[in-house]
């Protein structure tokens, strides 16, 4: 069946809702529109789904999700009755449609006989993640799609341990949803079905929530001396971060401004371009508040509140956008150099970032002698290490990052959690206040320590339905080639992360990474750079991640520049 023959199948559904029908008769003569909804299924991937809210196969809405949902309770089934007593709980952000989503996600559980735990309003990742483990559901779900255009939502699948479940778990799922063609059709519980097995969750989940935080705080001194009166800015961008964040730092006696016009719920995201604090356009009303009050740092989180964007004020007195890749830097010397003040440093501890994160890290946990791992992008693979080491006792883990913008100290959730990075980004602006110093001025001298590393990434837009097969052609491209050098750094290794090979280009001796496999080639430089070509799992985006270590700025700039056309020419080869 096409998709011109889907689409008037759809249309002359009985049980297609008149919101849905008006919106395809709308695109009846837009044939490139129609093969765009229908001509693909919505990807499920180990990211869950994510897509632009419409109706079609290739679209998020009530009907695709509930689909999802029937597939997922189909795996449930599988684990028996005490799993399907166990539940799911739901959870949503301030997307459009987020709230209708999470209800006709509980409404299929409920008529699979599966108990649903339901928000009552907006909470985000980090406390879906808890949620699990704190009622000890046997998966969780939450709606968002992110830090992605207001367009588009999203629906992410958790398993047991709070992580986003494992590739094994999912592909099962996908099994189970992939037999599902009929898109309407999926149950709907009865009165009584809806009473017995759709619960609130209990208050007590954000409590339990805010007391493990309060045991991550790290400098209770500094907050004392500076928390009250400290100049600092914070804005939710209209996302789900609002009240946890603040009701956090009220709780540890930290005082932040909060950008009023960005604090309210609003799906339309009007007051930013894009929803995404690692942009210091999305950050720009908390500059103008910052620079009114005299504040030196400002920082913002997703509408799912799972990433943490950071701007700081130079010494020209001018705010800076810090990458994610920054922020992690500053985090993770400072969670280190505290811990050690402390002496409550575990001996065995262990840091994990993903491998396109700088390779400052490295440096950084060689100086406090702490073990640092490398995964693959995704924060369940920093997930699986925490419960790899709560089963082993091999190593105390102590805190993970992603260049973008994700970071966890804690165990107590096992996502990226942008409420306690925020505590301790505010904490940490204590801390440093109270030695009389800045965020800024730390980041230089971290610099100045380990030596300047000038991290960024770039991305291509792909469009269209065969943009995932496209970023991946190129990626395998890629592995066909043999490169030698890029402009002036040497390659020294190439790591094929697909078939979990590392190559040595003198000699060509292979080795195993050790990794899950994903389509990734890495290009290891002579002095510890690296560049790395890799397709988003979660947008239409071929990603380049540069990490350029140089003697200062000037130079890395310098060099990242010509990388950058060296990376252009090599990928212009391909076609």
């Amino acid at each position: 069946m096409n998709y011109a023959e889907i689409y008037e199948r759809w249309l002359g559904d009985e049980r297609l809702n008149e919101e849905a029908k008006a919106e395809l008769l709308s695109v009846k003569d837009n044939l490139e529109d129609v093969e765009y909804r229908f001509g693909a299924e919505l990807e499920f991937g180990t990211a869950g789904m994510r897509g632009i809210i419409g109706y079609g196969t290739n679209m998020m809405n009530v009907y695709t999700v509930k689909r999802a949902t029937q597939g997922l309770a189909e795996f449930i089934k599988t684990l028996g009755a005490e799993a399907m007593q166990r539940g799911v709980v739901i959870s949503f952000d301030t997307r459009l449609k987020s709230d209708e989503f999470a209800k006709a996600a509980a409404e299929v559980l409920a008529a699979n006989n599966i108990k649903a735990y339901l928000f009552s309003d907006v909470h985000p990742v980090p406390m879906l993640s808890f949620a699990v483990r704190d009622l000890h559901t046997i998966a969780g779900v939450m709606v968002t799609a992110s830090h992605n255009p207001k367009q588009y939502n999203g629906y992410k699948v958790y398993g047991e341990d709070g992580a986003q479940m494992s590739p094994e778990d999912t592909a099962v799922v996908v099994d189970f949803i992939s037999k599902i063609t009929d898109y309407l059709g999926a149950p709907t519980p009865t009165a009584e079905q809806v009473k017995k097995y759709i619960k609130a969750v209990p208050n007590k989940v954000d409590k339990h929530y805010y007391k493990e935080l309060k045991k991550l705080t790290l400098s209770k001194k500094a907050v004392k001396a500076c928390g009250k009166n400290l100049k600092l800015v914070y804005t939710p961008v209209h996302g789900s971060g609002y009240v946890p964040v603040t009701t956090i730092l009220k709780k540890i006696g930290i005082n932040a401004t909060v950008v009023e016009a960005q604090k309210n719920k609003d799906p339309e995201f009007s007051t930013v371009a894009v929803p995404n604090p690692e942009y210091k356009e999305t950050l720009a009303m908390g500059i103008d508040l910052a620079n009114k009050i005299g504040a030196t740092v400002v920082f913002g989180t997703d509408p799912d509140s799972d990433r943490l964007g950071v701007a700081v004020k130079n010494k020209a007195g001018e705010f800076e956008a810090l990458s994610g890749n920054q922020v992690g830097i500053l985090l993770l010397d400072y969670i280190l150099t505290r811990l050690s003040e402390d002496n409550v440093l575990p001996k065995n501890a262990a840091v994990v970032k993903s491998f396109v994160t700088t390779g400052m890290a490295k440096a950084i946990c060689a100086k406090f002698g702490v073990t640092l791992y490398e995964v693959p992008v995704g924060f369940k693979f920093i997930g699986e290490k925490i419960k790899l080491w709560e089963k082993n006792a091999e190593h105390t883990y102590v805190f993970g990052f992603e260049e973008s913008c994700g970071y966890l100290r804690g165990t107590h959730a096992r996502d990226k959690d942008a409420v306690v990075a925020s505590m301790l980004c505010a904490e940490m602006v204590c801390y440093y206040t109270y030695k009389g110093t800045t965020v800024f001025d730390r980041l230089n001298a971290i610099y100045n320590t380990y030596g300047y590393v000038l991290d960024k990434n770039v991305s291509i837009q792909y469009k269209g339905l065969n943009a995932m097969k496209e970023m991946n052609a190129v990626v395998d491209g890629l592995k066909t080639k043999p490169v030698e050098k890029f402009d002036i750094y040497k390659v020294t290794s190439i790591r094929d992360y697909s078939k979990n090979i590392k190559t040595e280009v003198a000699t060509g001796e292979k080795s195993e990474i050790g990794s899950p496999l994903t389509n990734c080639v890495y290009y290891e430089l002579e002095n510890g750079s690296f560049i790395c070509v890799r397709p988003s799992g979660t947008e239409p985006k071929l990603k380049i991640y540069y990490s350029v270590k140089a003697n200062n700025k000037a130079d890395a700039e310098a060099a990242l520049e010509k990388m950058q056309v060296a990376v252009e020419d090599l990928l212009n080869s391909l076609k």
